[in-house]
């Protein structure tokens, strides 16, 4: 009896998927839980794993195609190798040669990593990684990526789902919303000679170190309880105002920016908040997030700092109305009691919706963060 390979529920935002490899070709045998095919959604990569042991029959869709959820992708049949074999009418009547073969583990590595080094030609037991799997990043450090000097040519690469979609989404979001930015900057003094004192004992009692991340997190839900529009979203001609936290860090992943949620953020610690950024980000950067860890999201904030990035204006993830920018810290000469002194500076930027947001709350809002980051002993009492 045959069983159907279907694409799997993934989450009621994710409809479709592209089939982005067949880790299996049809006449081999599989066991059970072994996984059969990656496919491309335009938030995760899944793998759907064989739910019996057998041999797997027909392929009903090839590398590269869209298929819906509940879409049949191939079957998986009862018997062996040799009865499939049998069962085509293949009948050996003399060995002329024997070939022996020697079965070799499979390389860990993200899927993005094994595409990558299909597409490079790169053998993945060649590639070097400080990681449990190999990523994108190591494949492409192996294999290089600048061209060849002088060269005009160019080359096509089909856009991944993930890339789509952010490219729909962003032109979606600014036709759909009343989007201003306003700016601040802010005097990371205090803050940085805080870290400074404490990096090694909070490192030493928690096992992560206190960055940055935690104080904004901190200091933007402070602000959020404050001013409560910058935490809603519009449903058709209601505001619907939400009376949890749960914010969104945006990162740079191989396949575009994702932004992974931490989920009632303000009930979490300094320390949960470092432990559980720096869980996502390395989750994001083996491209192992899950659906669950990128729904939702009340509030973003994105740090195009750590890129260098000065200032800019980040566009709105929908269907929030806020979200807050970072940039790098910066020296730069600032008047303080009449005196003109260097301090480290960072601009902040945040873009809000003006159809519910009016500018006076967006730009107290930011106030708010620059006064509790400036003095952030205030967060542990806010």
């Amino acid at each position: 009896m045959s069983v159907k390979i279907v694409v799997p529920e993934m989450g009621e935002s994710v409809v479709d998927a592209r089939i982005r490899r067949w880790l299996k070709k049809a006449g081999d045998v599989v066991t059970v839980g072994e996984p059969l095919v990656e496919l491309e959604t335009d938030k995760v990569d899944v793998e759907v794993s064989a739910s019996k042991s057998g041999v797997l029959g027909a392929i009903a869709h090839a590398e590269g195609a869209d298929v819906k959820i509940g879409e049949v992708l191939g079957t998986i049949e009862e018997g062996t190798a040799t009865d499939t074999s049998k069962s085509r009418g293949s009948e050996v009547t003399e060995v002329t040669e024997v070939t022996e073969v020697t079965e070799v583990a499979e390389v860990p590595a993200t899927p993005s990593a094994r595409r990558e080094a299909r597409e490079k030609n790169v053998p993945l037991a060649s590639v070097k990684t400080d990681g449990p799997r190999i990523t994108r990043d190591d494949v492409r450090k192996d294999s290089g990526t600048s061209g060849t000097s002088g060269s005009r040519s160019v080359s096509r690469e089909r856009m991944s789902r993930r890339r789509a979609t952010i490219a729909k989404r962003l032109v979606e979001v600014q036709a759909t919303a009343a989007m201003l930015t306003t700016f601040n900057e802010v005097d990371m003094s205090a803050v940085m000679a805080l870290r400074e004192r404490q990096k090694q004992a909070f490192k030493d009692r928690h096992g992560v170190g206190l960055g940055f991340s935690s104080f904004f997190v901190k200091a933007t839900i402070a602000a959020l309880r404050e001013f409560p529009r910058l935490n809603a979203e519009i449903d058709g001609d209601e505001m619907v105002l939400k009376h949890f936290y749960d914010i969104g860090i945006a990162v740079g992943a191989a396949e575009g920016l994702v932004v992974p949620v931490l989920r009632d953020a303000d009930q979490m610690s300094f320390a949960g908040i470092e432990q559980q950024i720096r869980d996502l980000a390395i989750k994001a950067k083996e491209n192992t997030l899950a659906l669950d860890d990128l729904r939702g999201g009340t509030f973003t904030i994105t740090n195009g700092g750590v890129f260098g990035s000065l200032m800019s204006t980040p566009i709105l993830n929908p269907p929030q109305v806020g979200i807050l920018g970072l940039h790098a810290i910066k020296e730069r000469p600032i008047g303080v009691n009449g005196q003109v002194v260097l301090r480290p500076m960072m601009y902040t930027a945040l873009t809000y919706d003006h159809r519910i947001v009016d500018g006076s709350e967006a730009v107290r809002f930011l106030v708010r963060i620059k006064e509790l980051i400036e003095d952030p002993g205030v967060l542990l009492i806010a």
